[in-house]
């Protein structure tokens, strides 16, 4: 099936808007290459798998399995093509240089609440690194082949799988006790959050803070690519604080008070803010040596 592209988004940054969807290069639910892209998830009507290919001006897309269809539909969002977009005026200089340097940007919105719930909540209070590795064991030890021809591609694992395991069989994955309660909480609501069908964000945001173990970082990490949010972000991230303060004032560190203040003008849009900043390449500088980091199956 092709798609013709909204005028604002170019076939050009299409990988850029998708990638936000895949955890790490080698994730087994989400591969990504120039000019191409596939996607097992697990949606309202059931598993299924998206491929999606690109040329100028035309998006390819084909679904497999019972949520081929819902996938297939949800493509436009994904690639940023609904996102209507937003003209800043008389911001702060750092965001209008960005606005120049970016005036395409648009945010992707996977519609899978539920499946960048599991990595994100792998990715509470660890490093990147580690989270990606342990995404990876988990899908391949609790997920199932996806339906479709893309060779090795899994789906997430399904919520009776993470909530059948006790915490202590996590532990070997790089999973402590803490985050492998808070996969079984979602597990155990995790039919409830399959069937939000396309939900806005204040509704998925309600029923996901209803969720132990899933707090400020959670929800706005999962809103940003689940949905689109624009006004979404990482509330408590270690370095974004660091990122816009650092951005906005030129200090090399802030506090989430700071940022918070700093983005307050901004408010609907923030999260698009922070997105504008970080494509213009805006880094705080590094202090000392890079810390060895040992997982903690090793401890």
């Amino acid at each position: 099936m092709a798609r013709a592209l909204a005028p604002a988004t170019s076939t050009g940054r299409l990988g850029s808007a998708l990638s936000g969807m895949r955890y790490g290069s080698g994730d087994p639910t989400t591969r990504l290459r120039p000019g191409w892209f596939a996607r097992a998830t697990l949606t309202p009507e059931g598993p299924g798998t998206v491929v999606v290919e690109w040329t100028s001006g035309t998006v390819r897309t084909a679904g497999y399995g019972p949520g081929g269809d819902w996938l297939v539909a949800q493509v436009p969002a994904m690639c940023g093509a609904l996102d209507p977009g937003h003209e800043f005026t008389d911001a702060h200089p750092v965001v209008m240089a960005a606005q120049r340097n970016h005036p395409h940007l648009r945010l992707g919105a996977s519609g899978s609440v539920y499946h960048e719930l599991l990595p994100t909540v792998l990715g509470q209070r660890i490093t990147a690194g580690e989270a990606v590795r342990q995404w990876h064991r988990l899908v391949w030890r609790l997920g199932e082949p996806a339906p479709g021809p893309v060779a090795g591609l899994r789906l997430p694992p399904v919520p009776e799988r993470l909530e059948e395991h006790p915490a202590w069989w996590f532990h070997p994955l790089g999973i402590e006790a803490k985050r492998a309660e808070a996969l079984r909480v979602v597990g155990r609501h995790g039919r409830r959050i399959l069937a939000l069908d396309r939900p806005d964000a204040a509704t998925a945001g309600a029923l996901l803070r209803l969720l132990p173990g899933v707090g400020a970082w959670t929800v706005g990490s999962v809103l940003s690519i689940a949905l689109g949010d624009p006004d979404a972000f990482a509330l408590g991230d270690f370095h974004l604080k660091h990122q816009v303060v650092h951005a906005f004032t030129g200090r090399a560190r802030g506090t989430d008070e700071e940022m918070l203040g700093l983005l307050a003008p901004y408010a609907g849009q923030r999260g698009r803010v922070v997105r504008l900043l970080q494509a213009d390449g805006h880094r705080p500088p590094k202090f000392g040596p890079r810390q060895r980091v040992l997982p903690m199956s090793g401890w």
